[in-house]
């Protein structure tokens, strides 16, 4: 089937940071123009690649009215963002937002997220919504300590979560996270695990899905700081990875790129733990190490473009993420040695400030033996000062 995309088409996104702009990178190749519309003060990523920049609240559908209007369809770059405001933006504008308010609303927090998943018959780490200390006592009691606290909405690399290991401990984190305030916590029992892992998969408006290798992510402190691919695990693990992740697409109906977040179990089972409705940067390694990348896939699914293939284009890829490692102006330091390697790929996001843990950069090496590749990566990026 021809598909037509007219001159001046403009693909909108709800935020400007580095997922925005690797996306927006995507749709230039195909002659779209971007919009964006974005809450914070400061320059993000994306404005430097477009003039059509919308500031506002996430919370105000006033504010986004004219960035809507201007947009022919409407896409995420994150998930800060009710679902009542994604219907009311719809219902004033007309303009389709995809993933669409009726799939982000059943995945719009951690809570309703598990339940969704648990309904379509997907194991998902066990937690539930916890009001007091008093509650968090009685869910370790039930499946032990520790316990892992979550921001129910806005959390993200460690923000938003705190590991409590005893009791004496539940108070104070329970107040850190805002539980006292009103936010809805989510309490999970600390899964034991031997991998973490992630899939992507893309699905167009027509059902058209195509599923990414499952790969490996490695976790600092609540933060991913590097992602191999494939994941060196059992094929047969591999494969229910990727079943399930197709799987909980499929379940909520979803159109774009969806990244999910699994645990492999020392008794070797793969339990669903966080999933995102957007490009996520366990899929970044894609950008080169697959035939179509997660943000090219995720333009062409909310464009009605037919999707690409998402098979490796080595035996192996590796993914370092960059953080800062100053609080300052951001600039990068010593990248020669990364630059300089065979297939290896530097990102700098165009961040206007560095803060320690911040997500600045990747670097990104494609090769044939993955823990070769891996001690090359690392060796390459020791020295990058962000």
């Amino acid at each position: 089937m021809q598909q037509s995309l007219e001159k001046g088409f403009t693909l909108g996104f709800l935020g400007a940071g580095q997922l925005a702009r690797m996306s927006a990178i995507q749709a230039f190749r195909y002659g779209m123009q971007i919009a964006s519309f974005s809450d914070r003060s400061e320059t993000e990523p994306l404005e430097c690649m477009t003039p059509s920049i919308y500031k506002g609240s996430f919370d105000d559908t006033d504010s986004m009215i004219d960035f809507a209007n201007s947009c022919d369809v409407i896409t995420l770059e994150n998930e800060f963002i009710d679902s009542s405001v994604l219907f009311e933006l719809r219902e004033r504008t007309g303009t389709p937002i995809y993933p669409s308010p009726e799939t982000f609303e059943l995945i719009e927090n951690k809570e309703i997220e598990k339940i969704t998943f648990e309904d379509a018959g997907i194991p998902v780490t066990p937690s539930r919504i916890v009001r007091s200390p008093n509650d968090i006592e009685s869910f370790a009691n039930d499946h032990g300590w520790p316990v892992m606290l979550k921001s129910s909405k806005g959390g993200y690399d460690g923000y938003g979560n705190r590991t409590v290991k005893k009791a004496g401990d539940a108070q104070a984190a329970f107040d850190e996270l805002g539980g006292s305030d009103g936010r809805d916590i989510l309490a999970e029992s600390f899964v034991d695990f031997t991998h973490e892992l992630a899939v992507q998969v893309a699905r167009s408006k027509n059902g058209d899905t195509v599923v990414y290798p499952c790969v490996e992510t490695v976790q600092e402190d609540h933060i991913c700081v590097a992602v191999k691919a494939p994941a060196q695990i059992n094929p047969v693990l591999a494969k229910e990875a990727q079943r399930l992740a197709k799987l909980a697409v499929e379940s909520i109906n979803g159109v774009g790129i969806f990244a999910f977040e699994f645990f492999l179990t020392t008794d070797g089972q793969i339990l669903l733990n966080e999933t995102a409705p957007r490009p996520h940067n366990s899929g970044h390694y894609s950008i080169e190490g697959c035939i179509t990348s997660q943000f090219e896939n995720h333009v062409r699914a909310v464009t009605g473009l037919p999707l690409g293939a998402t098979d490796l284009i080595k035996p192996s890829v590796v993914m370092i993420n960059l953080l800062g490692t100053h609080k300052r102006t951001a600039r990068v330091d010593f990248a020669e040695d990364a630059m300089k390697q065979h297939n290896g790929h530097l990102h700098i996001y165009g961040k206007s400030d560095s803060k320690p843990g911040r997500k600045m950069a990747h670097y990104t090496l494609l090769g044939d033996d993955q823990d070769e590749l891996y001690e090359k990566a690392i060796k390459a990026t020791l020295n990058i000062q962000i």
